[in-house]
């Protein structure tokens, strides 16, 4: 690849050299995957495992009196991951109730099964289902749970054509929308008309699942850990924070980031709190936590007085969580979220950097701090024990009159 050492110079001279070594080491990438097929690397299926709907049926529903066998397939864990975090919950209500586990984890690397067996047991330490790679065939068990549209897939393809397991779909977003219209968006939209049992997490996940693809699911309420997030400081806050996840598009990471460099200029006595991922490239002054553990996490929620709580599809976890610590999340204003958030004391606002960092300006700066925060966290919203029963009482096949509509 020619890469011409004047253009090199003069980027470096006017951006400097980290941000030109970036531009070269992108450029480098693109070349060697226009050569190479690179990309396809990272295409998160073997073939073998592509389904399609075309050749499924619809899944047969039944009811089981005693202890069951659940197989519950995954993509590889990360430590603070929310999809997995939420997986992980209805896991272990059905252990708490009995029944027997297994997570499958789905990856084209077999050798690194002892670490993600390592991440769960340290990251999520109250489940006690063995940790396998998914098999051949699944028919061993009574019932198995997909939870993305990648083991959807995978479940699909593994299932015995008759007399198999029950197959569920839990589904925590309009996956879909993770991509560009495309391949895997195609993928990922055609997962949801294999026959599975559908359950949704919130109304917004069941009302787009409809709309966008037809098919019906079953609401399971939208939970909130109020254990671990609660309040404990009912004094004096100061400083915002920022839940920063830059790989993943639909939490909003560039509009959060400039977001907060407008409002670092209105208001540069405020500490600006930065957790998730490690960042770069910020002009202002941040500090950064990197991954933190929940009990971590409602001490740095009780400290702050706002947050950035950004989600382009389904709700973030964080708007709840930072609630129920006392902190006011400033959430981009749309129906997804506000299907499922009902928090008086969110602040919503346009989906744009000024408009951000304006609400932010208004949380801290707003009177009767102190009182606002208790509002905050004595709202009553689902808990993940209503969730967890709601999740049981489909896979069971039983019903809990005290659900209502879900």
């Amino acid at each position: 690849m020619a890469i011409n050492l004047g253009e090199v110079i003069a980027g470096t001279k006017a951006r400097g050299i980290a941000d030109t070594s970036c531009r070269v080491v992108r450029r480098l990438y693109r070349e060697l995957d226009a050569r190479m097929g690179i990309q396809a690397l990272d295409f998160p299926l073997d073939s073998a495992d592509v389904f399609s709907s075309v050749d499924s049926g619809v899944a047969s529903r039944r009811t089981f009196e005693g202890a069951m066998d659940i197989a519950w397939l995954i993509t590889p864990p990360a430590p603070g991951a929310g999809g997995h975090t939420t997986l992980f919950r209805m896991v272990r209500g059905m252990e708490q109730r009995g029944h027997r586990c297994t997570v499958l984890v789905y990856s084209s690397n077999d050798a690194a099964l002892a670490r993600y067996r390592a991440v769960i047991r340290k990251c999520w330490p109250d489940v006690v289902a063995g940790i396998e790679p998914v098999p051949a065939t699944l028919d061993r068990f009574d019932a198995c749970v997909a939870s993305s549209w990648e083991t959807a897939h995978v479940l699909a393809t593994r299932l015995p054509r008759h007399g198999g397991p029950t197959p569920f779909y839990f589904i925590q977003d309009y996956e879909p929308y993770f991509h560009p219209r495309g391949s895997l968006y195609a993928l990922a939209e055609d997962s949801y008309r294999f026959g599975f049992i559908m359950l949704a997490l919130g109304p917004m996940v069941a009302e787009v699942l409809e709309r966008e693809a037809g098919v019906k699911a079953r609401v399971l309420p939208y939970g909130s850990d109020t254990g671990t997030y609660r309040l404990t400081n009912t004094g004096t806050r100061s400083g915002v924070v920022f839940f920063a996840k830059p790989g993943a598009e639909r939490r909003g990471y560039d509009m959060g980031r400039l977001a907060l460099h407008e409002f670092h200029r209105m208001h540069p006595e405020q500490e600006i709190h930065i957790y998730g991922s490690r960042v770069s490239g910020w002009e202002i002054p941040i500090t950064q936590h990197g991954t933190l553990a929940p009990q971590q996490l409602n001490e740095l929620y009780n400290r702050t007085t706002a947050g950035l709580a950004l989600s382009f599809t389904n709700i973030t976890l964080v708007a709840a969580e930072m609630l129920a610590g006392g902190n006011i999340p400033v959430l981009n204003d749309h129906p997804f979220s506000r299907a499922v958030l009902t928090n008086p004391e969110a602040l919503w606002a346009a989906p744009s950097p000024a408009a951000l960092a304006k609400a932010l300006s208004q949380a801290v700066t707003a009177a009767g701090a102190a009182e606002r925060s208790r509002r905050a966290a004595a709202h009553r919203e689902h808990t993940w024990a209503e969730t967890q029963a709601s999740f049981a009482a489909a896979v069971t096949g039983r019903e809990l009159s005290s659900l209502g509509s879900y």
